[in-house]
């Protein structure tokens, strides 16, 4: 007796753990398929936004003074150089989607993309 209800708890969580990554699957898949594309990679110092660069628009911008360089090429931006210690923020890689943000915390500097094709709207309450 107990080997079978041992058994119908197995498959009961077996069961759950396979609806679990069902469902984390299908949210990763819509997070994924729901991206769209930024207009624009906004920097900002010290939470001041600084300098705004069209992500259509190619070439290469010293920031906050030298301390860091941006790229943009083919819609992506991206940090090239950097004089903080850690290159962290170089090593963050390529941005193109709205509300992706690069961050260099030595030099108090974000670049977030923002500004793409939307709608406007953000949440409908009925």
């Amino acid at each position: 007796m107990k080997r079978l209800f041992a058994n119908k708890k197995l498959l009961t969580d077996l069961c759950v753990i396979l609806a679990l990554l069902l469902l984390a699957g299908g949210l990763y898949l819509a997070l994924l398929l729901g991206r769209e594309a930024g207009g624009f990679a906004v920097v900002r110092v010290d939470g001041i936004e600084t300098e705004r660069h069209a992500l259509s628009t190619d070439g290469v911008f010293p920031l906050n003074g030298g301390s860091n360089t941006l790229v943009i090429e083919n819609g992506e931006a991206w940090l090239s150089e950097a004089n903080c210690p850690d290159l962290l923020c170089v090593k963050m890689g390529k941005i193109r989607y709205n509300g992706q943000t690069i961050t260099c915390l030595p030099n108090r500097l974000t670049v977030t993309v923002e500004g793409g094709e939307s709608d406007g709207v953000d949440l409908v309450v009925g």
